[in-house]
């Protein structure tokens, strides 16, 4: 009998909580592939008492006998890469094995400088809020195909040529346009081929492995970075991302066939976060705000920096329900609720255009636009300990129920605490 896939995607703006979410599953499926983004994404998994950071590894490394793969959507940093091994290592952790796509591109030391450089140059009031970890830079070179690939690091000739045309276009901006100094190709040459060397073990043909995987009956997870709020095409351009956030980046991210996924899993908060600029229309008050924000713990786990708070947008998750065909939500962070005497839900938007139920990825429009929220009641309880949805005090349940109905899909994990089995499996 042929494998299956399943697809786990984040539904808001990104910090959903996907990892620990990966991890609560991952014991089900055989393989985890990682199919966009780089190392300005942050998953946080809490196993066993211990918190694990990953940027680059798939959330399921930490289950030994599984295989992890990094897809050639996913723009690598070696470095970082590397330093998540090394970690895992140090911690005597036994992992999953591990493949990367010789066909993912590489984040080089001067994406990572014209990250920074075009940051500041879009002054105060244009800037993105980019992590200048050198994903769309590197990006960017992968559209202009100028880019060198994990495969080119494996190639010294190759990777001498790339690397000789690149160094020459992109010192040539450092320098003229920026004022800053070149890079010295010996330098930046020997680095790369440190990496090859020490990544060479690792790479593969990651398409072929999950067909493989397929074929033997065993169950293939993906796991999307960031959000669909941040995708590429679909997200609050230009406060988005570099990659496909959303379900085809999955598919392209991998090489692989939309047929053969059965279910798409959506990650959301119980209320909503965001990282850097754009518009954000649920955002909370700095009271309300600041209260979310200490509770979950809302602090960027890639750069620290703090996440914007606010109430739950069930336009904005309608709308990421549509683009992705998700057919369940994991709901996380539930607990942090807890003690509010009122939870405010956004169902509409109101402009001078009138109301709608409708998101735009336009940020113009969303800029404009102000939420219509409905009052719920919140609860006292400390609800850490529950373990069914029957245990969830009245107004938690009914709080679940009232999302499942307006966004007409079943909430089939509900995340109630940061640790591994503080969770609430409804069917997932």
């Amino acid at each position: 009998m042929r494998g299956k896939i399943e697809a786990l995607l984040g539904a808001q703006w990104g910090d959903e909580g996907k990892g620990r979410v990966v991890d609560t599953i991952a014991s089900r499926v055989d393989v985890v592939a990682r199919f966009q983004g780089g190392a300005n994404a942050g998953h946080t998994v809490i196993a066993e008492g211990e918190k694990h950071v990953f940027h680059l590894l798939p959330s399921g490394i930490l289950f030994s006998g599984k295989t992890c793969i990094i897809g050639n959507g996913v723009v690598v940093d070696p470095d970082q890469l590397l330093e998540e091994l090394g970690e895992l290592q140090k911690k005597h952790k036994d992992r999953a094995r591990l493949i990367i796509s010789g066909a993912a591109h590489v984040v080089m030391p001067y994406h990572k400088f014209l990250d920074g450089m075009e940051e500041r140059f879009r002054g105060i009031g244009r800037r993105i809020g980019t992590t200048k970890r050198g994903i769309g830079p590197c990006y960017v070179d992968k559209i202009s195909r100028c880019g060198i690939r994990v495969e080119d690091l494996l190639n010294e000739d190759v990777l001498r040529e790339k690397l000789s045309y690149n160094l020459e276009l992109k010192n040539a901006i450092l320098s003229k346009v920026y004022n800053e100094e070149p890079l010295a190709f010996g330098k930046v040459f020997e680095q790369a081929k440190e990496w090859g060397a020490r990544l060479a073990p690792f790479v593969g043909d990651c398409s072929l492995e999950i067909e493989k995987a397929l074929q033997q009956g065993k169950t293939v997870l993906l796991e999307g970075a960031q959000g669909a709020l941040l995708d590429i095409d679909h997200g609050t351009y230009p406060y988005v991302t570099s990659s496909n956030a959303t379900i085809g980046g999955g598919l392209t991210g991998l090489g692989i066939g939309p047929s053969s996924i059965s279910n798409v899993i959506g990650v959301a908060k119980a209320y909503c976060t965001r990282v850097g600029a754009g518009p954000f229309p649920t955002e909370a008050g700095e009271e309300t705000a600041n209260l979310l924000r200490e509770r979950g713990g809302e602090y960027g786990a890639t750069t620290g920096r703090p996440r914007r708070c606010g109430w739950l947008d069930l336009v904005a998750l309608r709308y990421a329900v549509r683009v992705n065909g998700i057919t369940m939500l994991a709901l996380t962070k539930l607990d942090v609720l807890s003690g509010l005497d009122k939870i405010h839900v956004c169902t509409s938007y109101i402009s001078d255009e009138g109301k709608t139920e409708n998101f735009s990825g336009s940020s113009t429009f969303l800029e404009k636009v102000k939420p219509i929220y409905e009052e719920l009641p919140g609860w006292p309880e400390d609800i850490g300990d529950c373990r069914t949805f029957e245990s969830l005090p009245k107004e938690a349940r009914m709080y679940i129920e009232f999302i499942e109905e307006k966004v007409g899909i079943p909430i089939t994990l509900i995340g109630v605490g940061p640790e591994r089995e503080q969770a609430i499996r409804r069917g997932i």
